[in-house]
């Protein structure tokens, strides 16, 4: 079993001979990894992660339906948990890639905040079925690959930096380093109510698990960024005992000591789904919007994360191409049904699996370690919720930067190429939405670009694209 390697890709130094099944399954020597490298990729992944047990049923719980009922939160935990669990390990073992998979936060906003107040909830979650039932048809019909192939090599490589940008916000923000500006400004320096100063004990396990993870990084120390955040939970709840700090003044995951490691999961919300309810509820109209909005949420979410994290790990060809692209698709897709099905929302790739990479993860192994450290977190949530918000985003400020990297491959000197991919990097944290800084790039890239006279070398699908976009943005001006 072969398979081709990414342009930094080096040779196998072991025979197949000296190699297990799991090796060769996994291309673990072949990718130039090693057992070690893939636990320490999916630990690191899963605890950089694991705060979407935790804030994926604060969001959806808090949100009435149109019949003013509410999901539960335990129930939810619980299902998050367990389709993030499952579709890991799918991923893992059909698509063999580092990516693990879990509620998608941009379409958890679609869920939560446009379809929940149209209609209920079994309704809303039948709309996420067949937007991963959407997906799937868009792999088997090759238009998900096509569109991977007609993205521009540089306009692939900005999607990744943006990602990383995006990705530095988002762990910033969830530390409390930065937040919504006061005063008319648009961000400040630490938390709301802080007027622009940092403040408050778990700021410094924030900054002292960064430090860390960061010095351990400079001297290439493996497992550095994972030291980083075990050393900041640690800290995290030895000054929450000793000082007896508020629970609430941490970001997200109490770091406390249970007093039970393990607690009993409820299930109860499993295939509470109605596949055909929206469109009667909210109307075809409405119902046929919400779908397609979460379809390009999460088509181009995903399609982002997988160009970045092929890209990180070295293991895409020279035209950013991914190995087994069709089967990580078609579980990416599979993880929208799944979500579906246990009302936990849509479980596509996970951004943060950059994470894992950046301590060596090459191969599907790593997501098979994280999605059975998911599926225990079904039974054992109790000691995963010590895991404060600030120590988790010590690994997403760092995978920021390390994406960053790829931003001197950009041709920055051509005037078709730079605007385009300026616009994409600085629209996803702006926005704070990876598929908005993709449709931007797009459209910018096509107009641009067939400005200066090149109007071949788009391509009719770029064309396409441009304009299912310009409808998107459009949607809601023109009163849809």
């Amino acid at each position: 079993m072969t398979e081709s390697h990414g342009t930094g890709a080096r040779p196998n130094p072991r025979p197949g001979a000296d190699r297990s099944w799991l090796d060769r399954f996994f291309f673990v020597s072949a990718r130039n990894s090693s057992f070690t490298q893939e636990v320490r990729g999916g630990l690191t992944t899963f605890m950089a992660m694991a705060y979407i047990i935790v804030l994926n049923p604060i969001v959806l719980s808090q949100v009435a339906d149109v019949n003013g009922d509410h999901l539960s939160a335990g129930q939810l935990t619980t299902m998050t948990a367990l389709a993030a669990g499952l579709v890991t390990i799918m991923m893992g073992v059909v698509g063999r890639a580092p990516i693990a998979c879990a509620a998608a936060l941009g379409v958890m906003a679609v869920v939560a905040y446009q379809a929940a107040p149209v209609m209920a909830w079994p309704e809303v979650m039948g709309l996420v079925v067949w937007q991963g039932v959407a997906i799937i048809l868009m792999v088997v019909t090759g238009v998900r690959t096509a569109v991977m192939n007609a993205l521009p090599h540089d306009l692939k490589l900005a999607i990744g930096v943006g990602i990383g940008l995006f990705v530095s916000l988002i762990g910033l923000t969830n530390a409390g380093f930065v937040s919504a500006g006061e005063g008319g400004g648009l961000l400040q320096l630490g938390s709301e109510g802080g007027g622009g100063h940092l403040d408050g004990w778990p700021i410094l396990v924030f900054v002292v698990g960064l430090v860390l993870a960061s010095v351990l990084l400079a001297r290439n120390v493996p497992g550095a960024i994972f030291y980083g955040i075990v050393g900041a939970t640690v800290l995290a709840v030895v000054l929450h005992a000793a000082l007896r700090l508020d629970p609430d003044s941490w970001g997200g995951g109490i770091p406390a000591l249970p007093s039970s490691p393990v607690s009993t999961p409820d299930f109860g919300l499993l295939f509470q789904v109605d596949l055909f309810g929206a469109w009667t509820t909210a109307g075809p109209t409405t119902a046929g919007i919400i779908l397609f909005t979460l379809v390009l949420a999460g088509f181009f979410d995903a399609l982002g994360t997988i160009l970045a994290i092929g890209t990180k790990a070295n293991i895409a060809d020279r035209d950013g191409q991914m190995p087994r692209v069709n089967q990580i698709l078609v579980t990416d897709g599979a993880g929208a049904v799944t979500g579906g099905l246990t009302s936990s929302s849509a479980t596509l790739v996970f951004v943060e699996s950059t994470a894992g990479v950046s301590e060596g993860a090459r191969t599907g192994l790593a997501s098979v370690v994280t999605g059975l450290l998911f599926l225990s977190a079904v039974f054992f949530a109790p000691v995963f919720g010590m895991v404060p918000a600030e120590a988790a985003s010590v690994a997403m400020v760092l995978v920021g930067a390390m994406m960053m990297m790829h931003v001197g491959q950009i041709a920055w000197s051509d005037v078709s190429v730079a605007v385009p991919a300026f616009l994409t990097i600085a629209i996803m944290p702006f926005a704070y939405d990876i598929a908005s800084g993709i449709g931007v790039g797009i459209i910018a890239y096509t107009v641009v670009r067939s400005a200066r006279g090149r109007f071949r070398e788009v391509g009719w699908l770029m064309w396409i694209m441009s304009a299912v976009f310009a409808f998107h943005f459009a949607m809601h001006a023109l009163g849809l």
